[in-house]
């Protein structure tokens, strides 16, 4: 008989963990107790089994949770005559927190029972599914440490509650319509006629009749409306401010999004999958849903219903609807609405008809956005059902702060071994997001008991997170460091994949602030330790009146044809193209001139431009009204067969000077004699992708002969291009590299952070 003390850290609270070990202290004959701490799990566990009790800890495990250590101490015996599931200690440290959970098929079967206490009610959960991390305030996590506590539980949840061999025992957001949260229905007017009894029938009454529903949902508030009405969509458009942008989109069943879209298995399985995030998946050519839900665009963005709300929404009796939009609820670059009276307030203009609750949001979380490349899924964006996942970083660190960058901002705190990356904070353009930045931060250090001493920044010194990373050094007295941003990039896949270097790093984006002061975005870097050289990079070309060149792109096609041509023969050539029809004489003088003044056009050798350049160029997309929109043209033009081929590829030239620069002159030229001789859109965009990837690939041998390494890591905006990265992937493993990506976290600049609190952590362990 001997007694042996067990601590568990990792994803272990809110996930059924503890009457998984009472039931295993059952079945082994154990005595002893289990209790949450701050930091995870304690076990005290007795008895002549309790060795093969510790291995079933490991092996069988609720699917939920996530060990991340398991360490085991010989005590004395206490002589426990049973075991106990005991209050949870608070000891002063963290433990990792669940991310939401979509509702599971036990809750749903009970929900759709009109014999059962909770049929039709919509904040059904039990210890397997339901909010987590949007309702968690602080840890333990405990009922009273969430947005649950101003709601008592009624005697029937308290039994079940209480029971460790029940489903929902200390299942915290536990409910049922006597003690719970309720749904309420409010209309702004103009479908008033629609307000019943069951606030969801009027809801869904009015997606019928064409209106927009705000619901509020897990992680914050979605204007939703039935996406086969193309007047709605239309309307939705128009309010939102969201020109061409794609709305993601919901279905009820799976089978319902293969009518629409081409689905893998792997792609299936994350539509499934437990987080139910948005896939990106490649639309049908018979697809009838209009065209207006993702204008110029290949794919449609589908998720599944995840909360018992969306369930209903769809469901009456019958299928209410094949197909609604379920688009975050927020004004153009705002962040997701979360709270009633904020929602009555700020999207009074966009929707018809409110769909509120009463139960909390404590941490917003948009919607995470994945696609799968080369058989395995990639973040677009990482939030609800993913963050605050854990990064291991592999030695402890002390509490710091990474600020990110500023398009798709997050931010990142350590604490102890772990980077944990926020959720998704948006691009750090107005007052709004910085408010989120600072509101999630609060959150996240409160959580975790975050302290951060020392703090990383972008080197841009316009960036508002880096501006806001100088005003906290300055005023805590906190230890600062800048850190380039593409830097950063590849640091973030070393991170991910326990990598010290050396490494060739290709990070491919649009823009990042180089040492030099001028625009960066297509490097290719030695990276080692803390440290990194570049390489080289592509041509600089002009931006004629900056951030205005990059919404519109046919500006950098214009100042990358008189790179070209020169000033004697460029006109001739805009005219070739049809730009002189297109944009006129006049116009195209000034920004000719604009382009030659360097103070109202810098220049840039960000990768994305050239993507930019050549959508407008041939043109599939002449404006960015929103980031990207002309690349995803470019890339939507690709075939779907389409793959690498050495011999369809642009020319282009190599100045060996120091850094190396990849000069695309020649590739410009020969795109313009395709134009003039006819050759499809699409033909010129594979062989411009095509040229990329040759490109890549040669550089790739390049560096890796001079650092002696064959692991090659990817990373950048650029590589969310899903043709760019599966074709580098495929090319370069098939060349004998070891190829790594961000895989935790997005390759745009989500990723930023959490290189720059790598880099952090490894500076200071020497200050």
């Amino acid at each position: 008989m001997k007694r042996l003390r067990i601590e568990i850290s990792g994803i272990v609270q809110g996930v059924g963990f503890r009457p998984f070990v009472f039931t295993l202290a059952e079945r082994f004959g154990i005595a002893g107790y289990v209790t949450n701490t701050s930091r995870g799990v304690l076990i005290e566990a007795e008895g002549l089994k309790s060795d093969a009790f510790v291995e079933a800890l490991r092996s069988e495990a609720p699917p939920l949770s996530q060990i991340l250590s398991l360490s085991v101490a010989d005590i004395p015996p206490q002589g426990d005559g049973a075991f106990r599931i005991v209050e949870s200690r608070d000891e002063g440290s963290f433990t990792h927190i669940s991310p939401d959970v979509a509702v599971c098929d036990d809750c749903l079967r009970e929900m759709r029972d009109p014999h059962d206490r909770r049929y039709r009610y919509p904040f059904i959960n039990c210890t397997n599914c339901g909010p987590r991390f949007t309702i968690t305030r602080r840890v333990p996590y405990d009922r009273p440490n969430t947005t649950m506590a101003r709601f008592p539980l009624c005697g029937q949840c308290s039994a079940e509650y209480h029971d460790p061999r029940n489903r929902r025992f200390h299942a915290q957001p536990n409910a049922c319509p006597v003690c719970g949260p309720q749904v309420v229905f409010e209309s702004t007017g103009g479908f008033s006629s629609a307000e019943q009894a069951d606030p969801i029938a009027s809801a869904r009454d009015v997606l019928r009749a064409g209106g927009i529903v705000a619901v509020k949902g897990l992680g914050g508030f979605h204007l939703c409306c039935d996406a086969t009405n193309p007047s709605a969509v239309e309307e939705l458009r128009k309010r939102k401010r969201r020109r061409n942008k794609p709305f993601a989109l919901m279905t009820a069943a799976l089978d319902d999004i293969r009518s629409h879209c081409i689905v893998s298995d792997q792609e299936a399985a994350l539509l499934t999958d437990r987080r139910r995030p948005i896939v990106l998946l490649r639309k049908r050519p018979e697809c009838s849903l209009p065209a207006a839900l993702a204008p110029g665009n290949a794919t449609f963005g589908f998720m599944l219903p995840y909360t018992p709300i969306h369930h209903l929404l769809f469901e009456n009796g019958s299928r209410a609807f094949s197909v609604l939009v379920m688009t975050s609820a927020n004004l153009s670059e705002e962040p997701i609405v979360i709270d009633n009276d904020e929602a009555r307030e700020r999207l009074a203009g966009l929707a018809d008809a409110f769909l509120l609750h009463n139960r909390d949001i404590f941490m917003r979380a948009d919607d995470s956005v994945v696609r799968v490349v080369n058989g395995s899924p990639r973040f677009i964006r990482r939030a609800r059902g993913y963050a605050p996942e854990a990064i291991d970083l592999g030695e402890e660190a002390p509490d710091l702060l990474a600020a990110g960058g500023e398009v798709k901002n997050t931010f990142a705190i350590t604490k102890g071994r772990y980077a944990i990356v926020s959720q998704h904070i948006g691009d750090m353009e107005n007052y709004e997001t910085l408010s989120f930045f600072e509101e999630a931060l609060a959150n996240l250090r409160q959580v975790y008991r975050a302290e951060p001493r020392a703090i990383a920044y972008d080197l841009h010194p316009g960036y508002l997170a880096s501006q806001w990373a100088l005003r906290q050094c300055e005023a805590s007295g906190a230890t600062c460091l800048g850190v380039q941003h593409h830097h950063a990039h590849i640091a973030s896949v070393m991170a991910e994949h326990a990598l010290d270097g050396p490494v060739v790093g290709i990070a491919l984006d649009g823009t990042g602030y180089g040492t030099d002061g001028t625009i960066w975005g297509s490097e290719f870097l030695c990276c080692r330790g803390t440290e990194f050289e570049r390489y080289g990079h592509f041509s600089y070309l002009a931006l004629p009146g900056g951030e205005q060149a990059i919404r519109e792109c046919w500006r950098i096609s214009v100042a990358l044809v008189q790179m070209t041509y020169g000033a004697n023969d460029c006109m001739e050539i805009l005219d070739q193209v049809g730009f002189l029809s297109r944009y006129g004489e006049r116009q195209l003088r000034q920004i000719l001139h604009l382009a030659a003044v360097r103070q109202f056009s810098p220049v840039s050798c960000g990768a994305g431009r050239y993507f930019d350049a050549l959508s407008a160029l041939i043109g599939a997309c002449s404006s960015n009204t929103y980031e990207g929109e002309a690349a995803i043209a470019l890339e939507s033009l690709l075939p779907l067969d389409a793959s690498y081929d050495p011999g369809i590829v642009y020319p282009y030239a190599v100045d060996e000077s120091s850094p190396v620069v990849i000069d695309f002159g020649p590739l410009v030229r020969s795109v313009v004699a395709d134009l003039s001789e006819g050759v499809s859109n699409a033909l010129i965009s594979l062989r411009f992708h095509n040229t990329i990837v040759h490109v890549i690939r040669a550089m790739a041998h390049r560096l890796a002969s001079r650092l002696a390494t064959r692991t090659i890591a990817l990373s950048g905006g650029v590589f969310q291009n899903a043709y760019l990265l599966s074709q580098a992937e495929t090319v370069l493993t098939a060349d004998g590299f070891c190829v790594v990506t961000n895989r935790a976290l997005p390759q745009n600049d989500a990723c930023v952070s959490l290189g720059q609190i790598r880099l952090l952590a490894k500076t200071v362990k020497h200050l």
